[in-house]
């Protein structure tokens, strides 16, 4: 074994006309290996399992969501955490990545570990998260649902004129549809959508 790996070392430190293409060999190949890693463990992050496993949310919202239509409904189509709280695109998604590190935090060290400091902190929470859909126009929101292909006409009548509504005065879900897959903090604070 021990001459093994020093004929390898001593190939390893011979120069020759094939060092650069080696190293550029190994460069590529230790790239794609650790893109696949890298990216692998990224989506392990994006799978609800680990929303409900490593945050605590399993107690709290998770329980809200699942009395929801985007848990349970007639066409077998469920939105799960990652499908509204974390974008498709890798920049952004990136980027909440980054700011999920506080949610981290607040677990590590115990923030919002009982329903009670759940709910003292549920307010700030959602407001993060409506300024974070506003800022991207619902983004996650309109990766299923988009006004551009509503048939105002089949919806119930108010829905469709405050889509309508909402279209020309440029709003965003956020606007009108907070509370929709959790419960509402108190919103004493907050002003109505229209």
């Amino acid at each position: 074994m021990k001459q093994m790996i020093i004929r390898i070392w001593r190939w390893w430190r011979r120069p020759s006309r094939l060092a650069i293409g080696t190293l550029l060999l190994i460069g590529f190949a230790g790239g794609i290996i650790f893109w696949g890693g890298f990216n692998t463990g990224l989506e392990m992050t994006n799978r609800e399992q680990f929303c409900i496993g490593c945050h605590e949310m399993r107690n709290n919202v998770y329980q809200e969501y699942m009395q929801t239509v985007h848990y349970n409904n007639r066409s077998g189509v469920r939105a799960t955490c990652p499908d509204c709280h974390v974008p498709h695109e890798w920049g952004p998604k990136m980027w909440r990545k980054l700011q999920a590190s506080k949610e981290v935090y607040a677990k590590v060290f115990g923030i919002v570990d009982t329903p009670e400091k759940f709910e003292e902190k549920r307010l700030e929470l959602a407001q993060n998260e409506w300024r974070r859909m506003k800022n991207n126009n619902s983004q996650a929101c309109r990766n299923c649902h988009n006004f551009e292909y509503m048939d105002f006409t089949t919806q119930k009548t108010v829905a469709a004129k405050m889509h309508t509504k909402a279209v020309e005065e440029g709003k965003t879900c956020i606007d009108c549809h907070k509370g929709i897959a959790h419960h509402l903090p108190d919103m004493k604070e907050e002003k109505n959508g229209f």
